[in-house]
């Protein structure tokens, strides 16, 4: 029975950390992508995350609802640890900053929140 253990546990893993990549809210931030959404006036949400910060963790389930909430709403995600160019852009000192454009106008920021209401308030100015 042992030896099927390891070989199980791995797979598992495997599955684990396949349904979480899945499960992302958004797309990975694309600047091409990201300057025809602005230039279609669309509602966009920047979401700078890091696999291991805490906040981030918080954050994801609350973007996840607003992001099936208001289907409207375009999130990119750029990751804090790999995207040095788009954290340049966007003047972004530190993971767990949402943005929120509408168009080509950044309406708003926050960096650290994870209260729902607080989150959806800062993504309604975009809508």
């Amino acid at each position: 029975m042992k030896r099927f253990a390891t070989p199980l546990s791995a797979l598992f893993a495997v599955i684990l950390a396949l349904s979480s990549w899945a499960a992302q809210a958004g797309q990975p931030y694309d600047a091409k992508a990201f300057a025809e959404a602005q230039a279609a006036g669309k509602s966009i949400l920047v979401d700078v995350h890091a696999p291991w910060c805490p906040t981030c963790v918080q954050q994801k389930p609350i973007i996840e609802g607003l992001e099936k909430a208001h289907p409207a709403l375009m999130v990119f995600n750029v990751d804090f640890d790999t995207a040095k160019d788009a954290l340049r852009q966007f003047r972004v000192q530190y993971q767990s900053t949402l943005i929120v454009f509408k168009g080509k106008a950044e309406v708003g920021r926050s960096t650290g929140d994870t209260d729902p209401q607080a989150i959806g308030a800062l993504v309604a100015r975009a809508l």
